[in-house]
């Protein structure tokens, strides 16, 4: 097998494979390590089977919100349906048709564990590689195993495991309150299991506010004790299996299993980055163009550089690394300038994201609070969903609300959130909107059709009123 590449890629998925594939359509030989399955987290243990497990409950729970279609509903999700869905969206763990994609797509696939060995080597299970431009890795990140006296000795689990059971307890504690926690309580509380979850603060802590509370108003309504501005002191399996977690209030609560949400660390533990200058255990920090403060031919792709630990905003900066990758390798002309083709600028403040509880949240760009850090004339913006006619058709009893944060002394917007069911489907325009840095002036002639939900941004415009 050949030994010298272009490029050799640490870490085949969904980041990873893009990364590969973009140095590959512009002529570059590469290789891409994998020590587990191809596809990686997203594929596995995180977008796609989470999603998978809330998804059933969602559209059930949108048919009951309707009169008409409510009576036709004459039972209860089925939990092992569900399960045995999820399991086919992760080929039961089976990665051979994505290892066929790389391999079609005219990549050398090599699988072990990787260690970057010295400047532009890699080794794999004692075979070593080297790269005659660059070495990208593509590593991901772990759940972070909190310092919670008995937690490591209870088992826990993390999000590999809440997402890939194949049974549902009868009861979880979850400790965390970001993204992860908040979509697995949706997901166990819908399926059947009793959920309690310990947030040291509030739900979502990172959104606006009002999503959080949205949020734990929808799950203490599904019957899961939510406890805010709680934190575990201790936690104990015992002789029968079960779970005893001790809180700061002094409650102790029993569970069947539990889980951890607390954060991520990046995976560059045992990568060899010693090897090279670099600190084992740290993120790896890089400029626009994804290279590694300090090099010239390491990159550092998705979660692992920590900018925005999101696949599809992985997937963003991989399809720039793979180009400014090729371009620097030929020598040809780099558009390195904010929005060029070969940087991740959206990362500083325009990043999407949707969590899909029950109502869903979706966000882009700044929070108030975050605008109003950095200086901007920051003017809020917000409207009732609910008082939209497209939103009484979609339900009966629609809950939700909508916010843009705008740029008074720029008169664009910098950041939107929305909250209630379906409210993904909002997002991408606003998105278009943050990055395009669209005027307000112009929104107004950016018509929503009639009747839908999205006519909510002609009611936040007369909100922010008429130019």
């Amino acid at each position: 097998m050949t030994t010298t590449y272009d490029l050799i890629v640490i870490g085949a998925g969904a980041v990873g494979e893009n990364v590969a594939d973009y140095a590959t359509r512009n002529g570059l030989k590469v290789a891409l390590v994998e020590a587990e399955l191809v596809g990686g987290e997203c594929s596995y243990w995180a977008c796609m089977p989470s999603k998978a497990l809330l998804m059933s409950s969602t559209v059930l729970d949108a048919a009951k919100a309707v009169g008409g279609a409510r009576e036709a509903v004459t039972g209860e999700v089925d939990v092992q349906a569900v399960l045995n869905r999820r399991n086919s969206f992760t080929s039961n763990w089976n990665d051979s048709s994505q290892a066929d994609w790389v391999s079609g797509a005219g990549i050398d696939l090599i699988r072990g564990h990787a260690t970057i060995t010295g400047v532009k080597e890699v080794t794999v299970d004692g075979a070593v590689y080297t790269a005659t431009h660059a070495v990208a890795a593509v590593t991901g990140s772990s759940a972070l195993l909190p310092d919670i006296a008995g937690l490591a000795e209870a088992k826990p689990w993390t999000s590999r495991e809440a997402t890939s059971q194949q049974s549902i307890p009868q009861s979880l504690m979850i400790i965390g309150g970001g993204v992860v926690a908040a979509e697995m309580a949706t997901a166990y509380q819908q399926l059947g299991a009793k959920v309690t979850i310990a947030s040291r603060s509030g739900l979502l802590g990172g959104q606006e506010p009002f999503a959080g509370e949205f949020v734990t108003e929808a799950l203490t309504a599904l019957g899961a004790d939510v406890r805010l501005n709680t934190s575990p002191t201790g936690v104990v399996r015992t002789e029968h299996g079960l779970v005893e977690t001790t809180l700061d209030s002094g409650d102790v609560v029993i569970t069947d299993e539990i889980l951890v949400a607390t954060g991520r660390v990046p995976r560059t533990s045992d990568l060899g980055l010693e090897n090279v200058g670099l600190t084992p255990g740290d993120w790896l920090e890089v400029d626009d163009t994804l290279l590694v403060h300090g090099t010239d031919w390491l990159y550092a792709v998705g979660d692992v550089n920590h900018r925005a630990l999101l696949t599809h905003q992985g997937k963003y900066q991989a399809r720039a690394a793979g180009e400014v990758i090729a371009a620097r390798a030929k020598g040809t002309d780099l558009h390195t300038e904010p929005w060029g083709a070969h940087v991740a600028t959206a990362d500083n403040a325009a990043v999407p994201q949707v969590t899909f509880t029950s109502p869903e949240v979706a966000s882009v760009g700044l929070t108030a609070d975050a605008a109003g850090k950095q200086g901007i004339d920051v003017k809020v913006i917000d409207y009732d969903l609910a008082g939209v006619a497209g939103s009484a058709l979609k339900s009966d009893s629609y809950k939700g609300q909508a916010r843009l944060v705008i740029d008074e002394s720029r008169k664009v917007i910098v950041g939107a959130t929305f909250v209630g069911p379906e409210v993904s489907d909002l997002l991408h325009a606003a998105t278009i909107a943050v990055v395009g840095e669209v005027p307000i002036d112009r929104l107004w002639h950016a018509v929503p059709s009639y009747p839908t939900v999205s006519e909510v941004w002609l009611r936040l415009l007369d909100t922010y009123g008429r130019p």
